[in-house]
C-alpha cells in the first residue's frame, strides 16, 4: 500500500513536467508550420525584422555584436563593402572610358606608341655605402646600352643610367634624394616633380596652385626635360597630411632584372646655317625650306 501511494505521488509530479514538455514540442511544431506557410509567415515578418534590427544590426552596430565583441569586425566589414561599391563604380567608368577611347582611336586611325626596344639585364644592389641608392646592371656599351637609359622592371620605373661601362652600368634609383622625375596624373592631368628620399614613397613638388591630384590615381612620366619617355608608370598617389606622396610601382616587381630602354631623342632645332640658300643669295625660312 505504501509503495502504491508513493507511485501515485510520483505520477502526479511527473504529469506537469510531461505537460510542459508536450506544450513546448507543440509550440515548436507550430512555429515550423508558421515559417512554412506564406500567409502566416507574412504576419511574423515585421516582428522578426524588428527583433533582428534590435539584436543584429540595421544601420548601426547591433546590441548582439557589441555583447559578443564583434562590433569591430562588423564595422570593418561595412567599410570594405563601401570600398567595393566605390571600386565597382570606378571600374564601370574605366571600362566605359576605355571603350570610348578605342572607338575614337579607330575613327581617327590613330597609331599607338611604338614598342620600346631595350636590353634586359640582371641587377645587384648595395645595402650600405655611398651607392646604397643605386643598382649595378651586368649590361653596358657592348650590349647596346646608351648613356641615360631608363630602367624599368615588372612594376614600373626604377631609375636611369648615370654611369656606363663596357659590360656594366650603374642605375640611380628614383628613391635617391637627388632624383627628380617630371610626372603627370593619369586622370587629373596635373604636372609635378617627384622627389626621392624614401624607400617606400616619393614626394610631389612644384604642383599648380589651383589643381590637385585624384586620390589613388596612377602617376606617369611626363617626358618634360627629355630625360624620361612619356607614359612610364611611376606609382600611385596618396594624400599624406598636406603633401602628396607617390607609392613606387617598382616595389611590385622584385625579380632582380630590369629593362634598359634608350632615352628619348630630342631633335636639334633647325638653325639658319642648315637652311638651303635661295637664288638671290639669302637663306630660306624654315617654311620655305620645308616646301623645297
Amino acid at each position: 500500500m505504501a509503495r502504491s501511494g508513493r507511485s501515485a505521488q510520483k505520477g502526479v509530479r511527473r504529469s506537469p513536467k510531461r505537460l510542459v514538455l508536450g506544450v513546448l514540442i507543440f509550440g515548436f511544431a507550430a512555429l515550423i508550420v508558421a515559417q512554412s506557410a506564406p500567409q502566416i509567415s507574412q504576419f511574423f515578418n515585421p516582428v522578426r525584422a524588428s527583433v533582428g534590427d534590435r539584436l543584429g544590426g540595421g544601420e548601426q552596430i547591433g546590441l548582439w555584436a557589441r555583447l559578443t565583441g564583434r562590433a569591430a569586425q562588423e564595422q570593418r566589414i561595412r567599410e570594405l563593402e563601401a570600398q567595393v561599391r566605390d571600386l565597382s563604380r570606378y571600374k564601370a567608368a574605366a571600362i566605359s572610358m576605355a571603350d570610348r577611347l578605342e572607338a575614337y582611336e579607330e575613327i581617327l586611325n590613330l597609331l599607338g606608341e611604338p614598342p620600346a626596344r631595350g636590353v634586359t639585364a640582371r641587377v645587384t644592389s648595395e645595402s650600405e655605402g655611398p651607392f646604397a641608392q643605386t643598382l649595378l646592371a651586368n649590361a653596358g656599351r657592348s650590349q647596346g646600352v646608351e648613356p641615360g637609359s631608363v630602367a624599368m622592371n615588372e612594376g614600373g620605373l626604377v631609375g636611369r643610367v648615370i654611369q656606363l661601362g663596357e659590360r656594366s652600368s650603374r642605375i640611380l634609383l628614383v628613391t635617391d634624394f637627388n632624383s627628380r622625375v617630371p610626372v603627370i596624373g593619369e586622370v587629373s592631368g596635373v604636372h609635378a616633380i617627384m622627389q626621392g628620399g624614401s624607400t617606400s614613397s616619393g614626394t610631389l613638388t612644384d604642383l599648380p596652385e589651383r589643381s590637385d591630384f585624384i586620390e589613388g590615381e596612377r602617376i606617369l612620366t611626363s617626358s618634360e626635360g627629355g630625360a624620361y619617355p612619356r607614359g612610364l608608370v611611376v606609382g600611385e598617389v596618396h594624400k599624406s597630411g598636406n603633401d602628396w606622396r607617390v607609392k613606387y610601382a617598382m616595389s611590385d616587381g622584385s625579380s632582380g632584372y630590369v629593362q634598359l630602354i634608350p632615352p628619348p631623342t630630342v631633335e636639334r632645332p633647325i638653325s639658319a646655317g642648315d637652311l638651303p640658300a635661295l637664288e638671290d643669295g639669302t637663306s630660306a625660312s624654315p617654311t620655305q625650306g620645308a616646301r623645297r
